[in-house]
Formats: structure tokens, sequence, C-alpha cells
């Protein structure tokens, strides 16, 4: 019993194994030790936490706006609450920014999924907060897969939740914990590799017997002449008859580079982010660098961008303002790099009629200007204050010369 009559008594937090980490199987024996490696580990091998990065901020820095169908236009909502989450501060202490990011890191490094808590006041969404973990939990029907939310063990709607998971029901750090583990045991190889520097890169022969105490007490030397750092390349001086022969490196040691950078490209694969962008660049060139780039927004981040905008769409609106509202990013922000391309996409689609300079404005984040709404192609449409006749063409054909 609580003691306390006055006073509410403490969350106590239940943590279940329905669905264990890799951790916890290889603490209870289910999985062999070895062959796991926990998030915190695989995070500390660059390639991983490249990758991550690389997903989560740039999904993050994308323009994100709230839109409002009215008819048959659609305009932008600024004013509504969700726009301020998104935009401004998604609660007292953390950004909108940091909230997409947070939100898609742990899509990525989780099984669980990127998890965040909406606060309504009537019914408005106020605040999201992404709380430690263990703190939100789910639990999934076993016949139709609804998922069951609990906030500090306390029942919570599925509608105050937002909830970011990836394919397959796990994340892509967890399907490539193989080869992030590989990745991981050679840099662990390496460090000790070059950190150790009585590497035995050749062998000693003597002539006489040493014996157990004198061949330690031979390493023993060998070992305080030569390991560490400090006295590599000291020459070597060697006693009765002693001789030292050079051991050839073997394939395994010429290749193990080859076989790191292997590994990058399997993390790779896994994150599906181009080799380049996690700066593994022996195979890049000036044209495969930007088509990799295009492919990046294509088959990596909008698929995660379009999951994320459904899990907005879905806690940041009540049910009634979803046919109306919601959540855009703009990709577009993405060429942004390329100041000569974007600028000859959008010369060309103001030529060719698409849209009106007012909108072109719009993208680069420039107010409208007066007679920008008109669909004129500046190239051969010339203001009639100018006094200049508008060039001839099939649908202009030039007026008929009068015979003198």
């Amino acid at each position: 019993m609580w003691p306390f009559p006055n006073k509410q008594a403490p969350i106590v937090e239940q943590k279940s194994l329905g669905d264990p980490t890799a951790e916890l199987l290889e603490l209870f024996g289910a999985m062999p030790v070895g062959t796991s490696i926990s998030n915190a580990e695989a995070l500390s091998v660059p390639a991983v936490s490249a990758a991550v990065r690389l997903i989560s901020e740039a999904v993050a820095s994308l323009d994100v706006k709230v839109k409002r169908k009215v008819g048959d236009i659609e305009e932008d909502a600024p004013d509504h609450p969700a726009a301020s989450i998104l935009t401004r501060q998604a609660n007292e202490w953390t950004s909108g920014y940091e909230l997409i990011r947070d939100l898609v890191a742990g899509a990525l490094t989780k099984d669980v999924g990127g998890l965040a808590y909406v606060t309504r006041v009537s019914g408005e969404a106020r605040e999201a907060i992404v709380y430690r973990d263990s703190i939100i939990t789910v639990e999934f029907d076993q016949v139709t897969n609804e998922p069951r939310y609990r906030l500090s063990n306390q029942p919570v709607p599925a509608s105050s939740i937002i909830h970011l998971r990836g394919v397959f029901s796990r994340c892509p750090l967890s399907m490539a914990r193989d080869a992030i583990s590989m990745a991981k045991a050679m840099e662990d190889y390496s460090n000790g590799l070059w950190t150790n520097g009585a590497r035995p890169g050749g062998v000693i022969q003597t002539p006489n017997k040493l014996g157990t105490d004198g061949v330690k007490a031979m390493l023993a030397g060998w070992k305080a002449a030569f390991s560490g750092k400090a006295n590599a390349g000291k020459t070597a001086v060697l006693y009765e008859g002693a001789t030292y022969q050079q051991m050839a490196l073997t394939s395994v040691d010429g290749q193990f580079n080859e076989s790191r950078t292997f590994q990058v490209l399997e993390i790779a694969r896994a994150f599906r982010c181009p080799p380049g962008m996690l700066f593994e660049l022996s195979r890049n060139t000036w044209s495969n660098s930007e088509q990799q780039a295009k492919e990046f927004v294509t088959y990596c981040l909008i698929p995660w961008i379009r999951a994320l905008e459904s899990a907005l769409n879905r806690a940041l609106f009540k049910p009634e303002e979803r046919s109306e509202y919601r959540v855009c990013f703009d990709v577009d922000d993405t060429s942004q790099a390329d100041l000569t391309a974007r600028a000859t996409a959008i010369s060309t689609l103001i030529a060719a009629r698409v849209i009106n300079p007012n909108e072109a404005r719009d993208w680069l984040g420039m107010e409208a200007r007066a007679g920008g709404n008109e669909y004129a192609n500046p190239a051969i449409d010339v203001s009639p204050k100018l006094g200049t006749p508008t060039p001839a063409n099939d649908n202009n054909p030039p007026p008929k010369q009068e015979a003198a």
C-alpha cells in the first residue's frame, strides 16, 4: 500500500521482453556472444553515424509547411498550431528541426521506430515531446497489427503519438547488424595493430636453446625496446648468434583496407545511401556523383519523407481536419546547392508558362512583385509599355504590307 494518501503514487515502469533488443538476446543466451553489437557501439562506427546523420539531418533541413485545400486551390496555413510545432518550437526545449531529426534518427536506429507524444489543448496540438527510450512503449495486435501505446505505463490514444517506423518493422541498423559488427571488429583490430607496435613482422631465430626463461627474457626485452609508438623505427640489436627474418605480408594483410572499404559499401546499402555521401570516393566521378545525389533524394529521402508526412498528418490534425490540411516537405530545396541548374530550371518553367514569376520568387524565398502573376514568356512577350511589337510567330503573323 502507498503510505501517503494525500500524494499520488509514483508510476512504476514495467518492461517487457515481448520485443527484446539484441543486447537482451545476448544476455539471456538466445544469441551467441560476439554476433551482437549494441546501438551505442554501432553508432561509434563512422560509416553508420554518417549515414544516420546524413538522412535525419537532410530530412530535417527541408522546408516544411502546413497546406490547406480551399476548393481547387491549396494554400499555406502558417497560423495552424501544427505549423508552429514543425517550423518554430515543438516544445519549450526542442525546436521543430530537432523534433524531425530525432524522429527520423529513431526510425533509423530503433526497431520500435521514432516516437513522440503530442500534447493537446481543446483537441488542438500544442507541443510534441520526444521522450527517452522505454518511456513510450508500443504493442501490436497479433491479428490486425493495430498499435497500442503507453506513456509511463499509462494507455494513450494512437492519435496522440507520432510514430515513424521502418519497413519490416525493423530499423536499417538492426537489419545490418552483422555487417556493422564486422566493420567494428576490423576497426578494433586496426586500432590494436597500430597501438601495439610489437606486431610480429618477423621471426627471431637463435642457434642455442634458450629454454622457457630465456624465451620470456628475450620477449620482455624485445617488447621493452620496440613496443609502442615511441619506440617505432629503432634499430634492433640481437645477441648470442640470433638472427631476424622479415615476414612477408599475407594476402589477407594486403586486402585489409579493401575489406574495410567493402564494409562501408555494405552499410551504405543497408541505409540506401550513395557511398560517395559516406565519403567512400574510390569510384566517384564528376558524372556519377551528380547521379548519386539524385538517387539519394529519389530512393532514400522521399520514402522517409512520405512516411513522416503520414505520421505527422495522423497525429497533428483533428480527424475532421485531415481532409483539409496536410504537412508538406519541399523536396525542391535539395537542389539549392546547384544554383546554375536551379536558375536554368526556373527560367525554363517560366518560359514554358508552367509557373509565373511570383511562384518562382516564392521558391527562392523572395516577396511577390507587381505584375508577377502573369503567365508570360519573357523571351517573346514584351510589355506594351515599351512600345515594342511582339515578335512574329505562327500564332502572331506579321502585318500585311499594303501596296503603294
